[in-house]
């Protein structure tokens, strides 16, 4: 059997390494033209990009790796990078820079050119650095390093072309620092015990082993003998008495004091004269506890205006009204009739519950327009730098829960999918903060899909429903959180978050990023809603939604005073959480819902337990015993919540 971490052959591949938040992804881009491949890297849950570029007649293929701080692994996102680096040998390494911040990213540089891998230097956001008055002089940095720098403005794709080019003749850095005789006499001793065929350079190596890197454990016992590897762990043991503290941080400050040598010699660019920066002073007015809050205001009216009057509004009514209503449903039933004219064909296909009166109308006419306008405005959030910024305005109320401001980022990007959302709660430091945020966001964040549908019943209802469905939900949320913070044992951790300029988007990104998300959708969602209609239809004609909705009468009707008919709705958000709000979107269009009860009824469901994918990572992630606790706590409390909302409102005859 061939192991995993076997010495392949030499690749055309080229690595993309750097920084998060340095433009990466944008100058895979502009490399490849469009994505062509992201899967999990084997083992884990990291996505890895793959494309494929061309040069000279040179077929390259082109590895976006996730971002890292750094090379020696301290979390899954920067064992995969350094894992990609150690099993493509012969890859040469297009290191993406933060021209704004060269002291990090050379922390990254300098390890690399200790792997000895072919390295070339991409100084990204180089227009930024100059209006700033921090772009350094990339001639001197090329003559320090041994490597050849390039500017880029990768959003307008400035300084790309010249990228892969240059990468055909990229060699390693020849720059090299000195740790100190003891550290270097380990290192030298280290070299001597690695095999000859070693997958990066062996300093690099060394230094790892040395640092106390657990991860190439198994390399290590498939590829060193047992006694080398005693005599690997006495060489760093004796260090470690001789050096009398932590090596990976004498490493650390090592190499920190050799970069800050490096700037001081290099100088900067010029920066040219600065008027008024607009996009620096809205940057800090959003973090303001004060004027964030206008601010925030500001941006949720825009994106109700959008998404809830002109998506779920507008596009809905064309699409719905005039092209499946109006076209497609009536010339599926006149071929139907005349080619199968059989009463189940007809209903299977145009009945209640037909794949095109239902499945296809509510998948494409009612979720498609509202999930592309969302993910067209929540990119426009993405790439404009607002929300690092949001995270940091949060973070004093976010303590309160147990957690800190970087805990809204998992939040947010649940308004496009709860599922994916919970896996990106790994980059919360603590068990206690992942399990607090994973609850809130099976809770009471709604998906894109379902918050469109939401936004577009909200809209018909008016603004006072609007605000108090808004309200109840963030009520929740907040004392939910607490009250979990007090329960769940643990810490929180310190705040710790990069912040990137405010920038314009660009729209050719955004077409970009919009596009491929739609494609998500419609490759894994509408085939979730032809699944959900055939449940129904079959359910019908067993006479099993009868049963449903009269088992379900007494929370349905008595306590959330609410149409039997809705039933079906909650049930089959459990499948879907979209599914389940385009089932009342439905209803409300045609009248069968007052407005108290899509109020109720958007409250009940946005809180219903969460969807059978969300609950499947839920397990995956936090085990049997959390995914029991929490589907056991959401369901009788969303009911609890639209029955207090219910008779609140009743109660002090509102309406809306």
């Amino acid at each position: 059997m061939t192991s995993a971490w076997k010495k392949e052959e030499a690749s055309s591949a080229v690595i993309l390494v750097g920084n998060p938040n340095v433009g990466k992804s944008v100058v895979f881009g502009a490399l490849t033209g469009r994505y062509v491949n992201v899967s999990n890297y084997p083992g884990t849950t990291v996505e890895v990009t793959r494309g494929e570029t061309r040069d000279r007649g040179t077929v390259y293929e082109v590895i976006d790796t996730p971002g890292v701080y750094s090379l020696l692994p301290m979390s899954e996102d920067e064992r995969v990078t350094r894992d990609i680096l150690m099993r493509e040998p012969g890859a040469r390494v297009l290191q993406v820079c933060d021209a704004r911040n060269m002291r990090r990213s050379l922390m990254i540089t300098i390890q690399l050119a200790e792997m000895g891998v072919p390295l070339l230097l991409a100084v990204n956001m180089a227009d930024e650095a100059r209006n700033e008055g921090v772009m350094p002089r990339l001639e001197l940095l090329e003559e320090r390093l041994g490597v050849e720098a390039v500017p880029t403005v990768a959003v307008r794709k400035q300084g790309t072309d010249r990228l892969l080019p240059l990468l055909g003749r990229a060699k390693p850095a020849s720059a090299a620092v000195h740790y100190g005789n003891r550290i270097e006499a380990a290192i030298s001793r280290m070299e001597e015990l690695l095999p000859r065929e070693a997958p990066l350079g062996k300093r690099a190596l060394a230094l790892m082993l040395l640092c106390g890197d657990e991860s190439l454990t198994s390399w290590l016992a498939e590829n060193v003998p047992a006694q080398r590897i005693r005599d690997m762990n006495a060489v760093r043991n004796r260090l470690t008495e001789a050096v009398g503290e932590d090596i990976s941080y004498r490493v650390n400050q090592a190499r920190l004091a050799w970069i800050d040598r490096l700037l001081g010699t290099m100088g900067r660019e010029d920066a040219p004269p600065r008027g008024l920066d607009f996009a620096q002073r809205f940057g800090r007015l959003s973090m303001d506890p004060v004027y964030g809050i206008p601010i925030l205001a500001a941006v949720l009216f825009l994106a109700y205006e959008f998404v809830g009057v002109f998506g779920a509004g507008f596009l809905v009514d064309l699409l719905q009204g005039k092209v499946f209503d109006g076209w497609i449903v009536p010339a599926v039933a006149w071929v139907v009739d005349r080619a199968f004219p059989w009463p189940f064909a007809r209903d299977f296909l145009v009945g209640p519950y037909g794949m095109v009166s239902m499945a296809l109308s509510y998948a494409i006419a009612i979720v498609l327009p509202i999930v592309g306008t969302f993910f067209f405005g929540f990119g426009v959030l993405e790439d404009s730098g607002y929300l690092p910024r949001l995270a940091v305005m949060v973070d004093r109320g976010f303590k309160r829960i147990g957690c800190n401001g970087k805990a809204v980022l998992p939040l947010i990007l649940g308004l496009g999918c709860d599922t994916m959302a919970t896996l990106t709660t790994r980059i919360l430091e603590t068990r206690k903060e992942r399990i607090i945020i994973t609850l809130l966001l099976a809770l009471g964040v709604p998906c894109s899909a379902q918050l469109g549908v939401i936004l577009g019943m909200l809209a018909d209802v008016g603004p006072a429903a609007s605000i108090t469905w808004f309200l109840v939900l963030v009520g929740v949320i907040f004392l939910v959180g607490y009250l979990a913070a007090k329960v769940i044992p643990g810490d929180p951790s310190d705040f710790i978050l990069e912040i990137p300029p405010i920038r314009w988007p660009q729209p050719g990104n955004l077409l970009v990023k919009t596009m491929a998300r739609i494609e998500w959708y419609l490759r894994e969602a509408v085939p979730l809603f032809i699944v959900g209609t055939l449940i129904l239809f079959v359910s019908d004609r067993m006479g099993l939604l009868p049963w449903v909705q009269k088992a379900a009468e007494p929370l349905v009707v008595r306590l959330l005073d609410l149409p039997p008919k809705t039933a079906e709705a909650f049930l089959i958000g459990f499948l879907r959480r979209d599914y389940g709000a385009a089932g009342l979107f439905a209803m409300a269009k045609a009248g069968m819902l007052t407005n108290l009860q899509v109020l109720v009824s958007l409250v009940t469901i946005t809180l219903f337990i969460p969807c059978l994918a969300n609950l499947l990572v839920i397990y995956k992630e936090q085990g049997g015993k959390v995914t029991a606790y929490i589907v056991l706590f959401i369901f009788p409390f969303a009911v609890l919540v639209g029955a207090a909302v219910n008779f609140a409102a009743r109660e002090l005859g509102i309406h809306f």
